[in-house]
């Protein structure tokens, strides 16, 4: 590990700040994906849509004018952190977790936020919003890259109640993941407060079919596009398809019920094929900064 300056203490307060600010600060894409959402229901002639979009486009404006959070529900932390292969020879990795860490049990007790993890058995709440596996964290490394960027998603109950995974028979081919979502859709219906961003994960083992979800429904960003032109072509149909379903904002019917359709993928063994679905509720809060080898920490918006 090369001497220089100790990235580990920006890295815990930059964990703790990303928390605070995801849960407070609506990304800029999301609110764009929203105001197109009630311009649809106007359009449509859908009243109580308009009603509902408008009031949750009213409710982050509330939220940022009284400087407090969106919703709640401050969820389970996740973290994924893209450590670029330069800076990371001046750091400790076991560090970097225990700084994420520290960084998300900070933000609990000193905004102070809501605490939702507990034992899976006991039900005995850690009060901290860490323990066993708390936080999720996540290391991936970019060659030749020479900052840290430190993306954060507080992923509340009603989304990730909506978890969904099928083995599919390779047979069934895209028109069984095509029916697999819609049936994901349909079956969470009102649960995870739509307009939801619903993230796909396919391919892989079923464990990477489940990560790929999350990442897609919870990291990209609402415009972005697969770059595999199928994937985007699917992503695209499904949206479209969502959308037609009417279940509409909190489920009491229009013509906006997803935001966003994501799909990531991984190559899979030649006998199956995994399709995850994760769902995204319309906050869509996540928040992400960047820190240089000097230390400087940057915020996206």
């Amino acid at each position: 590990m090369r001497r220089g300056v100790d990235l580990h203490p920006i890295i815990e307060q930059t964990a703790r700040d990303l928390y605070i600010r995801a849960l407070k600060t609506i990304p800029d894409d999301v609110r764009r994906a929203l105001a197109r959402g009630l311009d649809a229901e106007v359009r449509a002639g859908e009243e109580t849509a308009r009603q509902v979009m408008f009031t949750i486009v009213e409710n982050i404006q509330v939220a940022e004018t009284e400087d407090t959070l969106v919703c709640q529900d401050t969820g389970l932390p996740v973290y994924k952190l893209r450590i670029g292969s330069r800076i990371a020879q001046s750091l400790d990795l076991s560090q970097v977790v225990a700084s994420v860490r520290r960084g998300a049990e900070r933000a609990t007790a000193e905004y102070p936020l809501r605490s939702n993890t507990v034992h899976p058995l006991t039900r005995r709440n850690t009060g901290t919003n860490s323990g066993e596996g708390m936080p999720v964290v996540k290391l991936e490394f970019v060659p030749g890259g020479e900052t840290i960027e430190i993306n954060m998603a507080p992923k509340g109950s009603g989304s990730e109640n909506m978890s969904f995974l099928r083995m599919l028979n390779p047979s069934e081919g895209l028109a069984g993941i095509k029916r697999f979502v819609l049936e994901c859709v349909l079956e969470s219906g009102a649960r995870p407060c739509p307009p939801v961003i619903v993230g796909v994960g396919l391919g892989g083992t079923s464990d990477v079919a489940m990560t790929l979800a999350k990442e897609a429904g919870s990291f990209r960003r609402i415009g972005s596009v697969n770059a595999d032109p199928a994937v985007a072509e699917l992503e695209r149909w499904l949206l479209q398809r969502i959308n037609e379903l009417g279940i509409g904002p909190q489920g009491l019917g229009g013509v906006t019920t997803a935001l966003a359709v994501h799909i990531e993928w991984a190559h899979t063994h030649i006998s199956h094929n995994p399709v995850a679905v994760n769902m995204q509720c319309w906050r869509g809060e996540r928040a992400t900064a960047v820190i240089d080898a000097a230390g400087s920490v940057r915020y996206a918006s």
